[in-house]
């Protein structure tokens, strides 16, 4: 990412980024959503800039230049919110703030470091996709086989909770609760007739669906 870029303009690029995901970005929802002030002088730098395309009813559109920046930006921050809930213990929802922080402060090389050390996820905790980058595409063999979801691993292997890539936020607190926490140590007990995983002492019955949001390291 250029050196030069403003913290407002980035602010600016992420807001229309999450906003695409949404269906469509308008003036409105990026001023709503930024974390910072959009002024119509920073609307217009954007698209000076080259990195939004604006619209006489109020949509914005990201340029393939904007998109590439923007890319970068939701990749870190959404790392990031992984990292804290995963490796520090934090809660999803004090995982936001901190993310933000992180967004702007880390080089892409530590970037990179922190995906390969959480294994590549795939989900933010919000389950929102986290952008590919190099360092997943020239591990994405070697991933294959060492971070994979719990309904892969063969029965009786015992292998240590990575990640949970949950759909709502009852089930990655429900999932908590019953102790399927990053680092734990987790085996498949039975298949059939139902699904039964081992967590430490307590074996838990699950729907294979759930089973397929955990992901564990295997040994």
């Amino acid at each position: 990412m250029h050196e030069r870029i403003s913290d407002e303009i980035i602010e600016v690029l992420e807001a229309t980024w999450t906003s695409e995901e949404r269906g469509s970005a308008s003036e409105q929802r990026i001023a709503d959503e930024a974390m910072t002030d959009v002024t119509e002088a920073l609307l217009v730098e954007c698209e000076e800039e080259g990195f939004i395309k604006r619209f006489g009813n109020g949509q914005l559109k990201l340029t393939d230049q904007g998109r590439r920046t923007a890319e970068e930006v939701i990749r870190r921050h959404r790392l990031a919110e992984r990292l804290v809930v995963d490796v520090l213990g934090m809660t999803i929802e004090e995982s936001e703030a901190d993310a933000c922080e992180f967004e702007h402060l880390v080089a892409p090389g530590v970037t990179e470091a922190i995906c390969t050390l959480l294994g590549h996820p795939r989900f933010c905790p919000h389950n929102h996709p986290i952008p590919e980058g190099a360092c997943c595409r020239q591990s994405e063999d070697r991933l294959n086989s060492v971070v994979i979801s719990i309904d892969r691993l063969p029965i009786g292997e015992i292998a240590r909770v990575a990640y949970v890539s949950a759909r709502n936020f009852p089930r990655i607190q429900k999932l908590s609760s019953l102790g399927v926490t990053p680092g734990i140590p987790i085996k498949v007990h039975q298949r059939f007739p139902s699904f039964v995983i081992q967590c430490e002492e307590t074996q838990i019955a699950l729907e294979e669906e759930i089973a397929r949001d955990i992901y564990v390291w295997r040994k």
